[in-house]
């Protein structure tokens, strides 16, 4: 068991804030070998970076359908995997020109289960529904896809695994990999790396709820019939006097499907600082599967940076006395630049067991990584009755013990808030901005992260928005 002993601790001011507001605040590597006859997609790579070093490392990639049926490019994913120049190094990826629309190319960094001596890091790049879909013998066509180091100092790629400086023209390349709907159908990952769980459908029925945020607006009132509160009630957690501020959740079309932006901003004073906040109104959530995909961002959307900021993915229910041993609180919380002691980066996932608020005194079990986690990220907590467990791109980030399982239901809330105001002192007015793709949650079945894709995918096949069959008690 860890515990962090910052007195400002967010779930100090969380758990406050959700006695007055009922809340506050991947897929394991399934890359490998791909068995011949089940290949479905082929993948053709080029380079036009050739030089054992690079500015920026350029993989050229074209998809090919080469199956018998059309092909959703949501359901695609391709790695592609290099060594990474330290541990400590953070990369950021681009896209330069693709025919199907770079707003319909993601990319997505992570890291091996398994490191070798030419691949420790991985490029995972996916495709929205606006990528639309690809009939048998189709390709996508050029997609000019880039990466650099986050400090732009120069790259190495000699000893990159699916690196080669001898592809000037397009060609199938069985050092990418390429899975659909989570299953390795293309390519040969880095030794070690293969999958050992192959992914299943998800499993049928399951009481759940679901939402694609498919909403106008934060006064929209299906966000209330649907289980949804918009925060506007002061309070902590976050900088004393801010605001809880519903105006700043807005909603909008991103890559064909609806996005939840949470935005927090400041001039630099208590008054002028409004911070965000979605949860559900009622507390009955408890074992079982909880997944969303989240984007964090390191900058703000204009300003200076350096705010001491936290974005949030998490369940919780309220502390009824000190110490009390019913209480239950799992985040995922990322700090883009640093706070609680931390001096830059760090992504959190914490379980947490109780605490007393004064004296400061908390029970907890956490897993961290220290560096930029900037991007999309597919985020899964699993509680089942012996263990919990917390995904990020469907890598294993962390495992904690029984000894922290809740004992009573919670609720499931997202928000972004300043821890204070200490970490950039301009007057200046800044704001960030968290987004929301979508959230589920499957009562008392343990899904893999493939398994959360499918049923994400089998959603938005059917055209359901919104789904909540979990019942209040």
């Amino acid at each position: 068991m860890k515990s962090r002993t910052t007195p400002n601790r967010l779930r100090v001011a969380a758990a406050a804030a959700v006695s007055m507001a009922m809340g506050t605040a991947g897929l394991t590597a399934l890359t490998g070998t791909a068995s011949a006859a089940a290949d479905d997609v082929t993948v053709q790579y080029r380079t036009s970076a050739t030089g054992a070093t690079a500015d920026q490392a350029e993989p050229w990639l074209k998809v090919r359908n080469t199956g018998d049926s059309a092909l959703p490019l949501s359901t695609v994913k391709v790695r592609y995997y290099f060594k990474a120049d330290s541990a400590g190094a953070a990369y950021r990826f681009a896209c330069s020109w693709a025919v199907k629309g770079c707003a319909n190319v993601t990319g997505t960094f992570g890291t091996l289960a398994n490191p070798t001596a030419t691949a420790d890091r991985y490029l995972d790049i996916g495709f929205t529904a606006g990528a639309g879909t690809l009939s048998p013998g189709a390709d996508t066509g050029d997609m000019q896809l880039r990466f650099h180091r986050a400090d732009w100092q120069p790259l190495n790629q000699s000893d990159d695994y699916s690196f080669s400086a001898s592809r000037s023209s397009y060609a199938d390349w069985p050092k990418i990999t390429a899975q659909v709907s989570g299953s390795t159908v293309w390519g040969t990952a880095p030794e070690g790396n293969e999958p050992t769980d192959p992914p299943t459908d998800p499993p049928a029925g399951g009481q759940s709820l679901f939402d694609d945020f498919n909403y106008s607006g934060s006064s929209d009132p299906r966000i209330s019939a649907n289980g949804w509160s918009v925060r506007s009630n002061s309070g902590r957690p976050g900088v004393p006097g801010a605001t809880w501020s519903p105006e700043n959740v807005t909603f909008a079309s991103s890559g064909g499907n609806s996005v939840m932006n949470l935005r927090t901003s400041t001039a630099g004073t208590p008054e002028s600082t409004k911070q965000t906040e979605v949860l559900t109104k009622t507390m009955k959530f408890k074992n079982g599967t909880y997944a969303a995909r989240v984007r964090f961002s390191d900058a703000p959307v204009s300003g200076p940076d350096g705010d001491r900021l936290v974005q949030t993915f998490f369940t919780i229910n309220d502390l009824k006395a000190p110490m009390a041993d019913d209480y239950a609180e799992y985040d995922f919380e990322y700090l883009p630049n640093g706070g609680w002691g931390e001096p830059a980066n760090i992504l959190y996932t914490t379980s947490w067991e109780t605490y007393n608020p004064d004296p400061w005194q908390a029970v907890n079990q956490h897993t961290e990584s220290r560096q930029s986690w900037a991007g999309w990220h597919d985020l899964v907590l699993t509680i089942d009755d012996s263990t919990i467990k917390y995904y990020v791109d469907g890598r294993l980030f962390g495992t904690h013990d029984a000894a922290y399982l809740p004992e009573r239901p919670m609720s499931i809330n997202f928000n972004q808030w300043l821890i204070d105001l200490a970490g950039q002192t301009s007057t200046t007015p800044r704001s960030y901005d968290e987004q929301v793709d979508y959230v589920l949650h499957v009562k008392d079945q343990v899904l893999s992260p493939a398994e959360v894709t499918a049923k994400i995918s089998a959603y938005r096949t059917a055209g359901t928005t919104f789904e909540d069959t979990v019942p209040n008690s």
